[in-house]
């Protein structure tokens, strides 16, 4: 009997242990944004569903020689999968559909394993009430407990101990040894399974009858909203910092969490407690949206993952209130499945096509009350009496019409002053009108997400000034206007990041200014709105797709950009992907640099300590570097911003002006160096 708790431990603990382990793998090929793991929860919530899918259909249809045939070599095929690597041919090049193809990657990297790892917890839990005749659910529990300490073990023990290819390799390990489990089980399985036709008088259920139609659809409702508001909240929380596997796991972990609790036994959820607490996690859901980026990065914490655990406990408890007789078990899980991926189609398909911003994530909390008011109303298990069912809608109508009021009070100004708003893949564009009500002078501001992107003031003798981060006085301001050849002649400029096209009026007449954006509404948005191109007097051009693999083709292809001056300013929300920062990164930067280049890398953030990253990994290829820090300083439109100028051009170091904006570069932390085969959030969070 040890086989069925030891083998759906390890399959369970594998299959999620893998999802942030693949997501970090690939999250470098599509520009760092948080949709790549949105892409991923999709994939495997369809995988997940085809997997749970073909355990209720093969336990219902076949008997037991067949079934062990079929599994037994599904898990044999399997194993040309290993070890988990990349194929070098699912490199985008920045004209695919990026949805599209991070699913076929997925499949062609870990389709079977994955699909097999998600059978496993139905199958066996239906062999063990075959076998048992006990039920089944507490088995479920433990799938879960092994999700979660996969979950859990990632970026606390694996990702800051590990490298990727030694993480990858023990994956691989480890499910050799699931396969070797799998194919025990299945050879035992001839002992004891019955034929589907076959009667079980020994195993009767006097209280099976069979679900009706609004019991599972509510099942679809109540897994569909869970799986919704996880993903709307990994949403919220990575387009204010940046894509990482903590801030995947983070709401991943708190979502399996519930599953264990509510399937461990009905007493954990008491319905009644968690309306109360619905009502206050919504009403501080909604003061957060209010605040967006003025709150500190724990307190969003604190108050998002919050309010996804009591939404999650609300939608699985009824789930436990509501599942059938263990002779239905493998329906329940089907349709509990088939809600998860329905919620991830909802984040990752529907709403980027039907929304211009994340309106999942209130939407989300306003279902969440909606089916919780519900599931009361209809499954209770006591006849509710007028008074009660009024002061249940009562509380309802409030609650609505607090969350509908915060979020129009927090999101009215954004409404009244937006020229365009644009959603993709890549995230949410808008470009704000301040028409000079507040104090400020009439400009077009480009947002990304909630963060600042560019500015361009609109008076005719303004439009050309260089504003927000990118300022005379600030390091890529100082880099271009002080190079010691400006002076001599025309410079070639590279920009990774292309936001309203601010750079551009450093351009003067023979420069070259050359661009680099991954998202092709950045550009038609900064066409549209903004000038800075169509004024500059520089040639200039923009290369397509994510500027890193862009660069590494140019290289291969021996076109090195031979660059004065190489920006990186590639901000996803509020940071720097991760893989723009690595020592390959910045090692691949310097190499299309000209012997006495400039190159200059933003680090401003407001959650992240990125400087000791860019100084750590500069000392270690042995280049000099000034900070130029211009934080607490605005004036003429800027903002402060701190930029590392990285070079080896001792006569711009030299230069009265940089030398005197300068400040010393000891990090701030100890030595950091991040690879593309290891790096760690943990180690630069403020």
């Amino acid at each position: 009997m040890i086989r069925y708790p030891v083998t759906i431990f390890l399959s369970a603990f594998l299959l999620f242990q893998v999802q942030p382990l693949i997501g970090k793998l690939i999250l470098p090929w599509f520009g760092g944004t948080p949709a790549v793991w949105t892409a991923c929860m999709l994939f495997f919530q369809i995988l997940l569903l085809g997997g749970y899918s073909y355990a209720h259909l093969v336990t219902s249809r076949l008997p037991a020689r067949p079934l062990a045939a079929v599994h037994g070599v599904l898990l044999l095929a399997s194993l040309v999968f290993l070890p988990v690597q990349l194929g070098e041919g699912w490199k985008p090049t920045g004209e695919e559909i990026p949805l599209l193809q991070i699913l076929g990657l997925l499949l062609a990297t870990i389709g079977l394993p994955y699909f097999l790892l998600s059978t496993t917890g139905p199958l066996l839990q239906a062999s063990f009430h075959r076998e048992t005749g006990h039920t089944p659910y507490r088995l479920y529990a433990l799938s879960n407990i092994g999700s979660l300490l996969a979950l859990l073990t990632y970026p606390f023990v694996f990702e800051p101990q590990l490298t990727l290819r030694v993480q990858r390799l023990a994956w691989s390990g480890g499910y050799a040894l699931f396969v070797a489990l799998g194919l025990w089980s299945a050879v035992a399985l001839l002992r004891f399974w019955q034929p589907a036709h076959t009667p079980e008088p020994d195993l009767a259920e006097p209280d099976a009858e069979r679900p009706a139609a609004s019991r599972i659809l509510l099942w679809l409702a109540l897994a569909a909203c869970g799986s919704l508001m996880l993903l709307a909240t990994t949403n919220q929380l990575c387009q204010e910092v940046t894509s990482v596997p903590f801030l995947w796991v983070l709401p991943l972990s708190l979502y399996l969490f519930t599953f264990i609790i509510c399937f461990d036994h009905e007493r954990w959820y008491h319905r009644s407690t968690f309306l109360v607490l619905l009502a206050v996690a919504v009403a501080l859901a909604a003061y957060a949206l209010v605040e967006g980026a003025a709150m500190g990065i724990y307190q969003q914490l604190a108050i998002y993952s919050s309010t996804l655990f009591v939404c999650c406990m609300v939608c699985h408890g009824e789930l436990v209130l509501t599942k059938p007789a263990p002779r239905y078990a493998t329906l329940f899980y089907l349709m509990v499945s088939a809600g998860g991926a329905l919620g991830g189609v909802l984040v990752a398909v529907v709403a980027p096509l039907v929304f211009n911003g994340y309106w999942e994530y209130p939407l989300g909390l306003v279902a969440t009350i909606g089916l919780a008011f519900l599931a009361t109303l209809k499954h209770s298990e006591k006849k509710i009496i007028i008074p009660r069912s009024a002061w249940v809608v009562a509380g309802g109508v409030v609650l609505l019409v607090s969350l509908s009021v915060g979020l129009v009070l927090g999101r009215t100004a954004q409404i009244e002053s937006t020229l365009a708003a644009s959603r993709n893949f890549y995230g949410v564009l808008r470009v704000h009108r301040n028409s000079g009500y507040d104090r400020l002078e009439p400009r077009d501001r480009l947002l990304n997400g909630t963060i600042e992107h560019g500015t361009q003031f609109l008076d005719d003798d303004k439009r050309d000034w260089p504003t927000t981060y990118y300022g005379h006085d600030s390091g890529v301001g100082l880099a271009i206007e002080h190079h010691p050849r400006a002076a001599e002649g025309p410079l070639r400029i590279g920009v990774i990041g292309l936001g309203c096209g601010t750079l551009a009026a450093y351009g003067r007449e023979g420069d070259t200014i050359r661009f680099y954006e991954i998202n092709p509404e950045v550009i038609r948005i900064s066409d549209e709105y903004f000038t800075y191109r169509k004024d500059s007097p520089a040639e200039i051009d923009v290369a397509l797709g994510d500027a890193r693999i862009t660069l590494e083709n140019e290289l291969a292809d021996g076109q090195g950009q031979q660059f004065d001056v190489l920006v990186i300013d590639a901000f996803s929300s509020d940071s720097i992907p991760m893989h723009l920062l690595t020592k390959e990164a910045v090692a691949l930067y310097l190499e299309h640099l000209k012997p006495d280049g400039i190159l200059c890398i933003h680090v401003s953030n407001h959650y992240l300590e990125l400087e000791s990253v860019v100084l750590g990994i500069v000392r270690e290829l042995g280049w000099a570097c000034v900070t130029i820090d211009t934080s607490g300083v605005e004036s003429r439109g800027t903002n402060g911003a701190t930029w590392v100028l990285v070079t080896r051009n001792w006569e711009f170091l030299g230069d009265p002006v940089v030398s005197q904006a300068s400040r010393s570069t000891l990090p701030k932390t100890g030595p950091i160096v991040w690879t593309d085969d290891y790096g760690s959030l943990w180690q630069v969070m403020r």
